[in-house]
């Protein structure tokens, strides 16, 4: 495969790289996919998006009445999109720390980006999940869905490490509606999350999901905590 660069930007959190996996000559009818890298970590491509679809669908399932969803982590707007055809969804704020990755979602460095962005439920702040989830109203959402790393043993940052324990989950409680719920997306099983979630939440839940990704079988895990 040629890997061809699309844009790049760095911040205080170091380098966040959009590239191009085409198919070279002895790949032929091998599809061409878009890929994001944060300092050089694999974060997803357009080529498999089953993961980020199921993150938003297993969670909109356990929720009754979903019309205030929250996203933590833009990515290339697949789990969005997905939150967006449920038609009980009123307002989906979906929440990403870098601004370069909305700049190029808005202005088509993303080819698929505007149209996504242009549904009027869709509102996108530039911060960090944790200073956003804490500065959330209470009760004022029905579902957040995080994917912001590759689960809890995969960080994009180290940062991020805080957002799978308890003090954190509990804020995210706190801007639940009764019967909302919290989804996060990991690479591999995550048992210290688990415990977390049922430390906080009234009802959790773990669900496997089997994947084929870049030629390789792949297990990848969502984490379900319900008011």
């Amino acid at each position: 495969m040629e890997h061809v660069e699309i844009a790049r930007a760095e911040s205080e959190r170091g380098e966040l790289v959009l590239r191009e996996r085409r198919p070279g000559p002895d790949d032929a009818g091998a599809p061409t996919a878009l890929e994001l890298r944060a300092n050089g970590v694999f974060v997803m491509d357009t080529r498999e998006v089953a993961t980020e679809q199921a993150l938003a669908t297993a969670a909109l399932a356990v929720v009754d009445d979903p019309r205030a969803v929250a996203v933590g982590g833009l990515g290339l707007g697949f789990t969005m999109h997905q939150v967006l055809a449920d038609s009980r969804v009123e307002t989906c704020a979906v929440v990403e720390v870098e601004q370069a990755l909305v700049d190029w979602m808005r202005d088509g460095t993303i080819a698929h980006g505007p149209a996504l962005l242009a549904d009027a439920r869709v509102s996108v702040v530039v911060a960090d999940i944790a200073v956003a989830v804490a500065e959330a109203r209470p009760a004022s959402y029905d579902l957040l869905l995080l994917d912001v790393d590759n689960g809890p043993g995969y960080l994009v940052h180290d940062a991020n490490a805080v957002l799978y324990e308890a003090p954190f989950l509990r804020s995210v409680r706190a801007m639940l509606r009764p019967g909302g719920a919290v989804a996060v997306w990991s690479a591999a099983e995550a048992p210290d999350l688990e415990r977390s979630l049922a430390s906080v939440f009234t009802t959790t839940r773990s669900e496997r999901h089997d994947v084929r990704l870049q030629e390789r079988d792949e297990h990848y895990w969502l984490y379900v905590g319900v008011v």
